[in-house]
């Protein structure tokens, strides 16, 4: 194949390469990327014609797992892959969000991007790689993109930062920061740490963006030789088709001096949300009719100047005044208040309001095996700590269908479960399953953050032993010209008309996660750094709410919540607790009520709401797989009777188990000769007896009843 283009650069001490001109040519653009041997086709291509009536871009982004990439067939009857994994959905997100702020506002053509993934190399993680390939193919696809962008993961490891940590390095590295940006500036930050300084992730995010500017400059290199080959496409020029002068004047003199109006007195009086939003669309309602008899049918192009002249006058007022729509400082938190034990029956709950935001959480203990099992291509199987979130129409005031989860949804459960997840005590140390349920039950900016600080309270009040509360604070930007305003704990409406959603997330001691999402082409060093150390104190102002509310980990579980003992045997001693087609460890649960667990490695985990119950049960357990041990004294009875000695049962057989017997020799039976066995003892008849010695092949165990005698001070004939 002549007309391929194929070119590679090293990364990490790994291979990067992109090909174009051999797969998938009818797409508006395509890459096979390679790094290692992580493998990934990347396709981009959009509509001819925009889609009418719509005012968003409509952009999709698929991240298709394949599980013949890592040699898996899957499971089920259907034997194709279905419904996509939590991570592949994360994957998504994360392109996308990369990626759309880098297209023309006004661009309404419908937009594709799948990324499918064909082998996977665990040492080198398919995300950046499908990430960097969704950008190539959309540089050298004719789409009107403002790209390219190029991302790396960075771990942490003995102060020094990784590129692209391998399966091993991210076993004890100390972050996963994974870093999106332009050549300029960074786009997009992910992030999960373990109480890592500020600085720290400050200084690893520049870091990645160093390799960043790499890997674009490769991919600027690669849509060059791809033209010149004729495997790319020039850009389709986009220029948004400008509002009739006229009609932008009128609505422009009808409604920025009463928009400013209504925001400057919805912040003196600190008017809520419902309020701000009726009178903002009264004056929509008002200029509409007032201009329908002058420009007929134009009420939707009169809705969109309309947003526009809001959008600036409400970024006017913040970033020249430092007017805020609800009055507050832009470095001030919304009032919070928090409570614990809310909700009777669960085995922690926290709610946690902070102004129009409010999130109820539910913490739920349970056994090991209550895990979530693990689809998709990486090496995790199964998680033991789980966070859920929902967010019900009625915590907007909306109405529509109540759905399955959708991408936002797992989106922000999964932030949360990020945040707290450094502080989750170990199962050796707490062996139960955790699953977190966030409900949004209001909203007004920022419901993940506010999630991580009701998780955090719901845990304690569990009686979790987390390592530390973390509390969650988002940040926002208004950037206008050289006017830079960072705003503290962003409500909906700054959210939503401003540049930046910047998540912060973490103990006193140390950010555990960072979620960072840019609406203008990035920022720069200096805004970031401003913007991690208010967040800090807007965080720690939060974290000394919650503390009021409850300050450390309850000393008790709830009453509901299960008992878990756990004990360590013999693998080999699996098969006794089971018994035959499982009949004994389905007798102990009928008897006691217990819920039995056993790993492989012999760890039994035994749970009940009941701990005397659960306690029984261990009793069963620790007679069954119990072991004779050198040098112990047992009260035993005499089994069985022969001419050199008799047998005596030491550990007796529990719920119908074979019991544990030994030999007392003939020589061992009393201090004088015993010319009879029968002389001393009988069947039935009971005696202390000493563990001598066990054969460690046979298993045979050497009683003596003299020494155990001697040893306890008793007489013996």
């Amino acid at each position: 194949m002549s007309n391929v283009l194929k070119k590679s650069l090293d990364v990490a001490g790994r291979t990067l390469t992109l090909e174009t001109g051999r797969m998938a040519k009818q797409a508006g653009g395509s890459v096979f990327i390679s790094y290692g041997d992580t493998m990934v086709l990347a396709a981009a291509t959009a509509s001819q014609e925009p889609r009418m009536g719509i005012d968003f871009f409509p952009l999709t982004v698929d991240y298709e797992e394949r599980y013949y990439a890592v040699g898996k067939i899957p499971g089920g009857f259907i034997k194709r892959e279905g419904r996509p994994s939590e991570k592949s959905i994360l994957f998504s997100r994360l392109i996308d969000r990369s990626v759309r702020p880098l297209f023309p506002k006004g661009y309404h053509n419908d937009v594709q991007v799948v990324t499918t993934v064909m082998s996977v190399e665990q040492d080198n993680t398919p995300d950046m790689v499908a990430l960097i390939g969704a950008s190539t193919a959309l540089h050298i696809s004719p789409i009107p993109f403002l790209g390219p962008v190029a991302g790396v993961n960075i771990g942490l490891i003995d102060d020094q930062f990784i590129i692209n940590p391998t399966v091993a390095q991210e076993e004890i590295s100390l972050m996963h920061l994974c870093v999106v940006g332009t050549k300029d500036a960074v786009m997009m930050v992910e992030c999960g740490a373990k109480q890592i300084p500020e600085e720290v992730i400050l200084e690893g995010i520049m870091f990645g963006h160093d390799q960043i500017k790499k890997i674009v400059a490769f991919i600027e290199e690669f849509r060059a030789e791809a033209l010149s080959m004729e495997l790319a496409q020039q850009k389709t020029k986009f220029v948004k088709e400008p509002y009739n002068a006229a009609l932008e004047t009128a609505v422009r003199e009808s409604a920025a001096a009463r928009y400013r109006d209504v925001m400057v007195r919805c912040s003196q009086e600190r008017i809520k949300k419902a309020e701000r939003e009726a009178m903002l669309n009264a004056i929509n309602k008002d200029i509409k009719e007032q201009l329908a008899d002058d420009f007929p049918e134009q009420e939707k192009v009169i809705g969109e100047i309309l947003y526009y002249v809001e959008k600036e006058t409400m970024r006017t007022l913040i970033a020249k005044d430092k007017v805020r729509i609800d009055g507050r400082k832009t470095t001030e938190v919304r009032p919070i208040s928090c409570e614990v034990g809310v909700l009777a029956r669960t085995h922690g709950s926290a709610l946690f309001t902070r102004g129009q935001t409010q999130i109820l959480n539910a913490c739920t203990l349970g056994t090991i095996s209550e895990g979530q099992i693990l689809d998709g291509l990486g090496l995790e199987d199964s998680k033991r700590y789980m966070h859920h979130y929902n967010f019900p129409p009625y915590s907007v005031g909306e109405t529509k269908p109540m759905r399955s989860p959708g991408r936002r949804e797992i989106g922000h459960g999964a932030l949360a479960e990020k945040a707290l997840e450094p502080v989750i005590p170990n199962e050796a140390d707490f062996p139960y399953c955790l699953r977190l349920v966030s409900e949004a039950i209001e909203s007004n900016g920022s419901t993940s953050m506010g999630s991580v600080c009701a998780s955090s309270l719901s845990l304690m009040d569990a009686g979790v032993p987390i390592e530390a509360p973390v509390s969650g604070c988002a940040m926002g930007l208004i950037k206008q010209g050289d006017d830079v305003t960072i705003l503290t704990d962003i409500q909906g409406m700054e959210d939503f008309l401003g540049d930046m959603d910047f998540k912060v997330a973490g103990t006193a001691k140390g950010v555990t996660a960072i979620q960072m999402d840019i609406k203008i082409a990035g920022i720069d060093r200096p805004i970031l750094a401003r913007a991690l150390e208010q967040a800090k104190e807007g965080r720690m102002y939060i974290m000394g709410k919650m503390m009021e509310a409850l300050d450390k980990p309850r000393q008790e579980l709830s009453k509901y919540a299960p008992r878990i003992m756990t004990i360590r045997v013999h693998p080999d001693k699996i098969r006794e607790i089971i018994g035959p087609g499982g009949k004994m460890i389905k007798k102990i649960v009928e008897m006691t009520g217990a819920q039995i667990d056993i790993q492989d490695d012999g760890t039994v985990f035994i749970a009940s709401v009941d701990a005397d119950k659960g306690q029984n049960a261990l009793d069963i357990i620790n007679g069954i797989v119990a072991q004779p041990e050198i040098g112990k004294i047992y009260h035993g009875k005499v089994v069985k009777i022969m001419d050199f000695g008799a047998f005596v049962e030491i550990l007796p057989g529990v719920m119908g188990s074979s019991g544990k017997d030994g030999m007392v020799h003939i020589s061992q039976l009393a201090n004088r000769r015993v010319n009879k066995v029968e002389d001393v003892c009988k069947e039935g008849d009971e005696m202390w007896v000493k563990v001598l010695d066990i054969d460690n092949q046979s298993g045979k165990v050497r009683l003596s009843r003299k020494d155990a005698m001697k040893d306890m001070g008793l007489d013996i004939d």
